[in-house]
């Protein structure tokens, strides 16, 4: 038997009224541990309501056959590293270009210097982008809070990130179903790894003679690792990037314009 008093906080008299409930629980039939049998509903319930293709963020041309889907997937992590002046930012941020183009909302988290400008020479649509440049301390709990909201995270640590934090962002990424992309120098400063670790290695300039000339473009081996990675070791030749700003593959000496066709890197507007 259950009671609950009651006492007015405005009337001088008091009174109470006294509710009783008396539970006459009858008997409940268990379930068999044995039963490996789903209850009626749960199935559709636990089944994924997002098709294959909904789980699928897209890339850039180039960078297609770096993903073993061909784009990114929802839900994982992929680190890119590589020593400042490597291309690894852009290489970073080329992968928000497509997906920002499809109508995908993007967020990039500890950039000091984004770059708008070379931003949207990649093809980022700078209008479903979300720039934190300065979180400070708090870059963890600034990414954390945006993964609910968008598709695609991009997140600079200001120096090798602590497992607890590594682990917690891969985790809500998983569980929200948002693509994380990590911007490292090196690949251990995120001790979780990545499903998959894009790692940019020797660089070499295009357009500089001896003491004269403007630089055009940049070339970079990139090679594709980690657990999503069909256990095999990828690498490739990119432009990061080409005198017009765009990422391209490169092929002969030249890089791959959109349509396929080589392009000189000193196509566009000079590099400085």
């Amino acid at each position: 038997m259950l009671s609950w008093l009651f006492f007015p906080l405005c009337d001088e008299s008091s009174f109470s009224v006294e509710y009783e409930h008396m539970f006459a629980p009858g008997p409940q039939k268990r379930p068999s541990p044995r039963s490996r049998e789903l209850p009626v509903g749960l199935a559709d319930r636990v089944r994924p309501a997002t098709p294959v293709a909904g789980r699928l963020l897209p890339v850039p041309a180039p960078l297609v056959p770096l993903f073993p889907d061909g784009a990114l997937r929802r839900g994982t992590t992929t680190t890119v590293a590589g020593l400042p002046g490597h291309g690894a930012t852009t290489l970073a941020l080329a992968l928000l270009a497509a997906a920002s183009q499809a109508g995908s909302w993007c967020a990039a988290v500890g950039l000091r210097d984004p770059g708008v400008v070379a931003a949207a020479e990649l093809g980022i649509d700078l209008r479903r982008v979300v720039f934190v440049p300065h979180p400070g301390s708090g870059w963890a709990e600034a990414a954390g809070d945006l993964l609910p909201g968008v598709d695609v995270v991009l997140v600079r640590p200001p120096g090798r990130a602590r497992q607890t934090a590594a682990r917690h962002l891969s985790a809500r990424a998983r569980d929200r179903q948002t693509a994380l992309v990590v911007l490292v120098d090196h690949a251990s400063e995120w001790p979780q790894g990545g499903d998959l670790a894009l790692s940019v290695g020797a660089i070499e300039w295009e357009g500089v003679g001896r003491g004269y000339g403007h630089l055009q473009g940049r070339r970079a081996e990139v090679r594709v690792s980690g657990r999503r990675s069909a256990g095999r070791a990828i690498e490739c030749s990119l432009w990061l990037p080409t005198g017009s700003g765009v990422v391209a593959t490169t092929r002969r000496g030249a890089a791959q314009g959109e349509d396929g066709s080589g392009v000189d890197p000193g196509d566009g507007p000079e590099a400085a």
